[in-house]
C-alpha cells in the first residue's frame, strides 16, 4: 500500500517528484488505463492540499465522458470546446484558470470550486482524454502544478492501455 501523505517542509517540485515515483511503482504493477487512472486520482486528491476534485474524464464518441474520480458527483459529459475541459481538450493544452467565475462557459459541477487546472491526455497526437483538478481556493494551481501533473499524465499514458477505454 502506497501512504499519499505530504512530508513535511519540502517544496511543492519536490512533493510532485515524490508524487511522480510513487505512481510510477503503481504503475509497473499494472497496464489497464482504467485501473492506472484510478489509483493515480486516489494517490493524488489525498496528497494535494486545497483539492475538492480529481478526475478525468475521457474521450468517447466525440466528447468527453467522466472516468475515475476523487470528490462530489460530476457532470457526466462534456462536450469538446465546452468549459475548461473541453477547451483543454480541444486546445491540447494545459489550462490553469485562477477563477473559474471568470472563464466564458465554465461549467460548475461542483459550487465549492474556485480555481481549476486540467491537461490533456495525449498519445502522440490521439486525444485519450483530460484530467481535471478543482481547487475552492481562488489561484490554487501555477505552473508547478502544470509541471507535475503533466508528469503524472505523461506517466500514465506512456505506461497505459487505453484502447478499450476511448474511441
Amino acid at each position: 500500500m502506497f501512504e499519499a501523505k505530504p512530508s513535511i517542509a519540502r517544496s511543492k517540485r519536490e512533493h510532485y517528484r515524490e508524487l511522480n515515483v510513487r505512481l510510477v511503482a503503481l504503475l509497473a504493477e499494472e497496464s489497464d488505463g482504467l485501473a492506472n487512472a484510478a489509483n493515480l486520482t486516489a494517490l493524488f486528491f489525498h496528497a494535494l492540499p486545497d483539492i475538492n476534485w480529481f478526475g478525468f474524464y475521457l474521450l468517447r464518441a466525440g466528447g468527453l465522458v467522466l472516468g475515475p474520480f476523487q470528490g462530489k458527483a460530476a457532470c457526466v459529459r462534456i462536450a469538446l470546446g465546452r468549459g475548461v475541459c473541453g477547451t483543454a481538450a480541444r486546445e491540447r493544452k494545459t489550462l490553469v484558470v485562477p477563477d473559474v467565475h471568470a472563464f466564458p462557459g465554465h461549467i460548475a459541477c461542483d459550487s465549492a470550486s474556485r480555481s481549476e487546472i486540467v491537461v490533456p491526455l495525449l498519445r502522440g497526437d490521439r486525444l485519450l482524454g483530460v484530467l481535471d483538478v478543482d481547487s475552492p481556493r481562488e489561484s490554487r494551481f501555477d505552473a508547478e502544478d502544470a509541471g507535475g501533473l503533466e508528469t503524472a499524465v505523461k506517466l500514465l499514458v506512456d505506461n497505459s492501455d487505453f484502447t478499450s477505454l476511448t474511441a
